[in-house]
């Protein structure tokens, strides 16, 4: 419901327009003069304000003004006997949204003022969501609370103000995506569209006409003109995710598009320009790519201006615990199953798990935990039989997702790990048979069972 205010020094017109509104669900204050108006706007917040133009202590323009001061957020109609053009000017040029010929037609008062009831509506719906937004993405809601993650939230937050390039590197999984987004919504161009394209999705035959656009015309099947990506984020942020695979032909022309700021469309010679940020982001290690002539060493320093590396999950395993708990709560409130929390036991599985497909799998692992578990508490046998376990070696070949950005420290551990859980059930799980066949201690053993240093 939407309180409005009419100000009509005509007792019948006053009398007429609160019925008319009233019968529409609306709360209706009614004023004859704008000394009573300015009184009612101190002390009720309303929505809309419909002002006769003359008034008798006022002009009605005048009082527009005074009315907007008092509450900036309200909309106004005025209502007018001089249905001329200067009359509508002059009120849309002091704020008013839109006027109303006297004698008032039912019809036309009613589907002008729903029309910006809804519109008001809209806009505060819209302001909502975007706060909302901008409350998700803020820095401090990345859960994460490790030095590696800090270190990555800080550079965020430095380079989030700038348009200058990021490229954003780590495994699949870490949150390249949701850094990306966070980074937008927390710049200057956070009002614009944020687009996301996976370069890796697009067919290599598409992904020109995908990111540029085309003309009608320009190849079998482009019935209309496509305006591409990079049309789609003007004002706003393009992240290309998965840059690595960029064909190298294709290359040459997304390092025009940065460097110049202007794109050519298939089928078209007329060069459009764009206003846009620029994000980046790959799985890949583009400094290798560049040396094997795979990607361009120019478009590569064009995009790694500043590059922020997301560590994979099992290297920063203090966000384990941390954000096991925000998926839990976020994702049992979405499925109408409230939890009290995860086991100790369960914690310990998860803690130790390797994580080859990071958070995204960790989250994907909370949600089946949630839909599984019959009692208050995310319990060990909720969880897939899989986590907890050493990493295969699928993970820790060079091709799986595990092993193809590990450090050389975080390797060492996980085939010591590995080695040591075998010998462990070869010993049929006893420990200390295990660790002296090792030449270990009892403490490093359970060490380097948890993937931890000697």
């Amino acid at each position: 419901m939407f309180r409005l205010l009419i100000v009509d020094d005509d007792p019948g017109t006053l009398v007429f327009l609160q019925a008319l509104l009233t019968a529409q669900g609306q709360t209706v204050d009614a004023a004859p003069d704008g000394a009573t108006a300015l009184e009612l706007a101190g002390q009720n917040d309303y929505d809309l304000a419909l002002l006769d133009i003359n008034l008798p202590d006022w002009d009605g323009l005048d009082l527009l003004e005074r009315l907007s001061e008092i509450q900036p957020r309200m909309s106004a109609v005025m209502i007018t006997g001089q249905s001329s053009a200067e009359t509508a000017i002059k009120a849309l040029r002091r704020g008013a949204l839109d006027y109303l010929p006297k004698p008032l037609d039912n019809d036309e008062v009613r589907l002008t003022v729903d029309r910006l009831l809804e519109l008001k509506r809209l806009r505060a719906e819209n302001t909502e969501l975007r706060q909302q937004l901008h409350a998700r993405f803020a820095p401090d809601n990345l859960v994460g609370s490790g030095r590696a993650m800090a270190r990555v939230l800080d550079l965020a937050r430095k380079v989030a103000p700038f348009d200058t390039g990021v490229l954003l590197t780590g495994e699949s999984g870490t949150g390249k995506g949701l850094l990306a987004r966070t980074i937008h919504h927390n710049s200057p161009r956070a009002e614009g569209p944020f687009v996301s394209v996976n370069c890796a999705a697009i067919p290599e035959t598409l992904l020109e006409s995908e990111l540029f656009g085309h003309k009608k015309g320009a190849f079998t099947g482009a019935h209309r003109d496509k305006p591409g990506f990079f049309a789609q984020a003007q004002g706003g942020t393009l992240l290309l995710d998965e840059i690595g695979e960029l064909p190298v032909g294709l290359q040459v022309k997304l390092l025009e598009a940065v460097q110049e700021k202007r794109i050519v469309p298939l089928g078209s010679t007329t060069p459009r320009r764009v206003d846009l940020r620029l994000l980046a982001a790959t799985n890949r290690d583009l400094a290798v790519d560049v040396e094997s002539g795979r990607f361009r060493q120019d478009l590569y320093f064009r995009l790694n201006v500043i590059q922020i590396h997301l560590p994979p999950l099992r290297e920063r395993t203090e966000d384990i615990a941390p954000l096991a708990k925000h998926f839990l709560a976020r994702i049992s409130a979405r499925l109408a199953k409230p939890l009290a929390g995860i086991s100790p036991e369960a914690l310990d599985r998860l803690t130790s798990h390797y994580w080859p497909g990071n958070v995204r799998e960790l989250e994907n692992v909370i949600e089946r935990a949630v839909v599984m578990a019959e009692g208050e508490w995310v319990g060990p046998s909720d969880l897939p039989d899989q986590v907890g376990l050493p990493p295969t070696k699928a993970d820790l070949s060079p091709a799986g997702t595990g092993f193809r950005n590990l450090g050389l420290k975080a390797a060492v551990a996980a085939f010591e790990k590995r080695f040591v859980q075998e010998r462990l059930e070869a010993n049929q799980g006893d420990k200390e048979k295990t660790a002296a066949q090792l030449g270990i201690n009892l403490a490093t053993l359970y060490r380097k069972l948890k993937g931890g240093p000697a």
